[in-house]
């Protein structure tokens, strides 16, 4: 089995958390601008109708521009949280290969 350093887990987790959480409130920011970008871009639009509108503003640039910023981070959030789980899992096969080290010697003394 690897041999994990708790020290550099710990530190890899410590890097992990800052741009996790801004990456999750930069997410929550651009789920709660989507509407206010639709409604910018329907009051924009030369459409007389609501349904008029509504099509102009999921075909304007801004709005594809804002949902490609909720994609990408997404995306970084889910491969933050992914490297934030191997962290963890890796401390916990150091911890269980701890506890098993202890085991033995406590049987072969």
């Amino acid at each position: 089995m690897k041999e994990y350093d708790p020290h550099e887990l710990f530190e890899e987790m410590e890097r992990i958390k800052k741009p996790l959480s801004d990456a999750e409130g930069q997410l929550a920011g651009l789920e709660g601008s989507k509407n206010s970008v639709k409604s910018i871009m329907m009051k924009k639009s030369g459409e007389q109708s609501l349904g008029g509108q509504e099509r102009e503003a999921y075909a304007s640039q801004e709005y594809q521009d804002h949902n490609q910023k909720i994609a990408e981070t997404t995306a970084l959030k889910s491969l933050l949280k992914l490297e934030f789980a191997i962290a963890q899992m890796k401390f916990e096969a150091w911890r269980s290969e701890q506890a098993n080290n202890r085991t033995l010697d406590r049987v072969t003394r």
